[in-house]
């Protein structure tokens, strides 16, 4: 081959690669670049050690006995995946019904739209946003609602993603993120005009322990919503495939065991709040939300490789090819949960703190 047809060929896999990685994205929209790859705030020698740690404490999520160390190791999570969360799914770590005809993104910010819309707070109102990501589902309530939106989320590596996102959308005035545990919040009791929590709360020890905290913080009369990830009333615990099912969306997403659909509304009234409704958002006739995921399966595979080839260029971390690989298997769970009916992300549940409410 001459020095021409060989700089041709140099030439060509090099646009391959680029175009590859940093031109065509990711499995759904591009939320960061995958040459920004990193372990959050986990220095890049350590990412294979933390996710070790990570995947022996949640092992087997039921017969957690530290409790206690549940906060931390979620952190741990936080740092090993949001990154690539960001670059393989966008700024909204969560889920939504499919609508027919319309876009993912679409079908995103529909769902979290309908979580204000239901707190019927207006322009200006201040509201707490618990377990706030890097600031998604915020910036679309923000923006939607016209009020002033409070995030916490306990991994500060979110936090100045959040931040940085904020102030790129113009929304940094209207917008805040704290770096906190919502099971222990650094805000004012009666402070809030309502809150809502996105697919987050699932990573609390004990239920109770967040939404009395959330209870504390919100004015008399105030509303709070939360989508819930939940077993639902098809699930059945001497079933081998329900169980190996559950216990891998546990093990994936840094659950310390999920709760049964049927706990959530009683624990809302034990720590004072009044019912108003509640409704897994999953069943029919919406959409199934697990589609994104079958459809993005060829994309992953994509994905596994561009972190393989980043991670042996030493561009990325080594141990997130372990992390990526972890993700895409949770990712098979999640889609048997959603198929088979015994698990719903969604399962949503409308409280108020009652006009004449004490204080816990």
């Amino acid at each position: 081959m001459d020095t021409l047809s060989l700089f041709f060929t140099a030439s060509l896999l090099a646009f391959g690669l680029y175009w590859f990685i940093c031109i065509l994205g990711s499995a759904e929209q591009k939320g960061k670049s995958a040459l920004h790859i990193s372990g959050g705030s986990i220095s890049a020698d350590n990412v294979g050690d933390k996710y070790n740690q990570y995947r022996s404490f949640f092992r087997r999520p039921k017969e957690i006995e530290t409790a206690d160390k549940v906060p931390a190791f979620v952190d741990t999570f936080y740092n090993l995946v949001t990154d690539i969360y960001e670059w393989g799914w966008g700024q909204s770590f969560h889920f939504s019904p499919s609508l027919t005809g319309r876009s993912h993104r679409d079908a995103t910010r529909a769902h979290e739209e309908f979580a204000v819309d239901l707190l019927n707070v207006s322009p200006g109102s201040r509201i707490l946003d618990a377990g706030c990501g890097v600031g998604g589902p915020m910036r679309a309530i923000a923006s939607h609602s016209g009020a002033r939106v409070v995030g916490i989320t306990i991994n500060e590596y979110q936090v100045s993603r959040a931040r940085l996102h904020n102030k790129k959308a113009g929304l940094d005035k209207q917008c805040e993120v704290v770096c906190g545990n919502f099971l222990h919040m650094p805000f004012d009791e009666s402070s809030f005009d309502g809150a809502y929590s996105i697919e987050a709360t699932c990573h609390a020890p004990e239920l109770e322990e967040v939404y009395s905290d959330i209870y504390r913080v919100l004015k008399p009369g105030a509303l709070y919503v939360s989508y819930e990830w939940v077993t639902t009333e098809l699930y059945r615990g001497d079933n081998p495939e329900h169980v190996e099912i559950i216990q891998g969306i546990e093990r994936g997403d840094a659950l310390p065991g999920l709760r049964s659909y049927d706990q959530i509304s009683e624990i809302a009234r034990k720590v004072g709040f009044e019912v108003l409704k509640e409704q897994d958002l999953a069943k029919a006739p919406a959409g199934p939300w697990w589609s994104r995921l079958k459809m993005g399966r060829i994309a992953y595979w994509r994905n596994h490789v561009v972190v393989t080839v980043l991670a042996w260029l030493r561009i990325a971390p080594k141990g997130v090819v372990d992390v990526h690989e972890m993700l895409f298997k949770t990712a098979d769970y999640l889609t048997r949960g959603g198929e088979t009916g015994i698990f719903t992300p969604m399962h949503m549940i409308l409280c108020r703190k009652p006009e004449e409410a004490a204080t816990h």
